[in-house]
């Protein structure tokens, strides 16, 4: 019933602060003359009231202390009612000097006008946070309320509770903090008792009943997090986090900016060190191509590069819609920095010889590619045309047109490669590495009907840059997303295999690492990422499931379906004639790999290109197999392919 009361009319807050007033000063009178009431002058009495109340309503009018809605009372309210009252008493106080000059007697007493104030300010105060704890106290009567715990005992601690407490709408109450600090272990605030962190099974179950926990400590690393959540999800708590103090509106934060963690937020791993100065040296002032700008990877990567101060960006992408809202957005937040949509096909061998005319590009980001296994097992010659083509159209072209560094975003899926999508990947790496190659052993600019480098405007050859790394959280079609939408529907969460394993790394993780290997790279290496530890995609798909609020398999089931065409269980950054070399950062290796004469290596590939216009996919396979010998289907029509080679040999 007291939660659908309206807010009270501010008209009636003043008069009640008036009336406060009032009785406030009757108060003070009698205090001063120990109750004997005879010792009061009724008629001096009578006008210091009319007095008062006069002055009263200017000040509160100046210093609008009834605008605050009492049930949300806070420091700021305090803050007023002391202003406006010491504003009241000191013009009374100089009014009483004024007529002390003309040696008449004061108004009022000093004595009075001391214990006013004090007597004022309590009254006022005091009404304000009664009526806010029985509001508070008539909120948290409901029985089916659901106990919170805040994790984190601080500011933005405090910051959670009160927008707990104070939104009506909300069905939770703060039963306990914990806290890694002990010094604050066993005390109080707000009458909410604080618990050590240091056990904390103990500390939730001295709690007894804990439906949430809310994490409310900034900068709190990956392992702690996930240790939490594992304690949590045990008990069967939901897990809760705040945004970033810097998305709270006007330095509060709203109950609907509480969400409950995000499986993106345990996968993360330590933030990224990367040495800006040498990266902003080498961007700043200068052209950069991204391709495949509108995807998730190309999109950061421009995101990443703004800071740099580049003096272009063109934007190359054939996907009308994504690259619109990646322009829109760019203009929005970015309106300084000059960015180029340019709609093409990187296979488009005229379209991009534009596009290299008219901008000149210092730098280009490879990212654009096909990338879903399952697709390009079934579409082989799509898989070349995009992925084989494209790179070495734009890899001719960069040599062509004085490019200083060519960047090419590659896949661990092209390791070993038991799909179309990593074989095809695998040829353009070799493609690039042997163009590049070809430089240095041979001395020349280029050959094979290319035209020359152009030195006016660089005069070393292009630096070919290869960057390898894992599945990225977030990105089109990872799995993420998938399993989200399936829990959404009540599953069932379809998982291929009980045992497949894969890495991940956040978006912004892998676009800072590129922009680091290519600001370290010589031409010809291929840099490869330290992904971490391999996660299993079962435990990844329970795991999100209680974090939903589910159990595993009782109320959201789990299927495997079966590895599909191309997958494989357990993905490498490095074959087996592969090994490593450090760099000067530690999540950055190059990998030694085998070269290849380049003149061969345009021969087999001018042929596999040549196949694709017959879009016979045996022969496209076969083709890829012979230029990649590694490469072995998996789960696909293709293993008679590797079955027939070694009936052969």
């Amino acid at each position: 019933m007291f939660q659908s009361i309206n807010i009270v009319p501010r008209w009636i807050i003043f008069c009640l602060d008036l009336v406060i007033c009032i009785f406030s000063l009757g108060l003070a009178y009698f205090i001063r003359y120990n109750f004997d009431i005879y010792n009061i002058d009724f008629v001096a009495f009578s006008r210091n009231i009319l007095i008062f109340t006069s002055i009263n309503i200017v000040v509160f009018a100046g210093f609008r202390t009834y605008a605050g809605i009492i049930r949300y009372t806070s420091f700021q309210d305090a803050h007023r009612i002391i202003l406006s009252i010491g504003v009241s008493n000191l013009v009374f106080f100089f009014t009483n000097l004024v007529i002390t000059t003309f040696r008449q007697k004061p108004a009022i007493s000093n004595e009075v006008l001391v214990i006013n104030g004090l007597c004022c300010f309590v009254m006022l105060v005091s009404y304000r946070v009664m009526v806010k704890y029985f509001f508070l106290y008539i909120k948290n009567l409901n029985l089916d309320k659901r106990h919170v715990v805040i994790y984190g005992a601080g500011d933005i601690g405090m910051a959670a509770k009160r927008t707990l407490d104070h939104d009506v709408a909300v069905n939770m109450t703060v039963i306990g903090f914990l806290e890694d600090d002990v010094r604050k272990a066993g005390k109080i605030i707000e009458g909410v008792k604080i618990f050590p962190v240091a056990n904390l099974e103990k500390s939730i179950i001295a709690l007894e009943r804990v439906d949430d926990l809310i994490i409310a400590v900034n900068n709190l690393s990956p392992e702690r997090k996930n240790k939490i959540v594992d304690i949590c999800l045990k008990h069967n708590i939901r897990v809760l986090t705040l945004p970033p103090v810097s998305t709270w509106i006007n330095g509060h934060i709203n109950t609907k900016q509480i969400q409950q963690i995000k499986i993106e937020d345990l996968l993360e791993r330590e933030p990224i060190e990367i040495h800006n100065e040498v990266i902003s040296g080498q961007i700043k002032n200068k052209r950069i191509v991204v391709t495949g700008a509108a995807g998730s990877i190309g999109s950061e990567i421009v995101r990443q590069l703004i800071p740099l101060e580049p003096q272009m960006i063109i934007l190359v992408d054939q996907a009308e819609t994504p690259l619109h809202e990646l322009t829109l957005e760019l203009n929005e937040c970015c309106a300084e920095q000059i960015s180029h949509p340019f709609i093409g096909d990187v296979r488009d061998k005229n379209r991009m010889e534009v596009m290299f005319k008219t901008f000149q590009p210092h730098y280009i980001y490879h990212a654009a590619a096909y990338k879903h296994v399952p697709m390009m097992e079934n579409n082989p010659a799509e898989a070349i045309r995009t992925n084989v083509l494209g790179t070495k159209t734009l890899a001719n072209l960069a040599v062509q047109y004085g490019v200083q560094s060519f960047i090419m975003v590659s896949t661990d899926k092209a390791v070993n490669p038991t799909n179309v999508m990593g074989a095809s990947k695998r040829i353009a790496e070799i493609y690039v590495q042997s163009l590049y190659h070809s430089f240095q052993k041979n001395d020349i600019v280029y050959q094979n009907g290319l035209s020359h480098l152009n030195k006016s405007r660089h005069p070393e050859p292009t630096k070919f840059i290869t960057t390898r790394f894992g599945n990225v959280l977030g990105s089109n079609g990872s799995v993420i997303p998938r399993f989200k939408a399936q829990i959404e529907k009540g599953g069932p969460v379809t998982v291929t295999h009980p045992e497949i394993t894969r890495y991940f790394m956040t978006i912004p993780e892998a676009c800072r690492l590129v922009l680091e290997a290519a600001s370290m790279g010589k031409g010809g290496e291929i840099f490869i990422f330290d992904m971490g530890r391999s996660v299993k995609i079962v435990e990844l798909a329970k795991k999100m499931i209680r974090l939903s609020g589910f159990i595993p398999n009782q109320d959201i089931a789990i299927e495997f379906t079966g590895l599909r065409p191309g997958e494989k269980l357990y993905e490498e950054l490095l074959n087996n004639n592969e090994n490593t070399i450090a760099t000067h950062h530690h999540k950055i290796m190059v990998a030694k790999v085998r070269e290849y004469d380049f003149e061969s290596v345009v021969k087999h590939v001018d042929e596999l290109i040549q196949l694709c216009g017959a879009n016979n996919s045996t022969k496209v396979v076969l083709k890829m197999k012979e230029i990649v010998p590694e490469f072995k289907s998996n789960n696909s029509v293709f293993e008679a392919l590797d079955v027939e080679e070694e009936v052969n040999s």
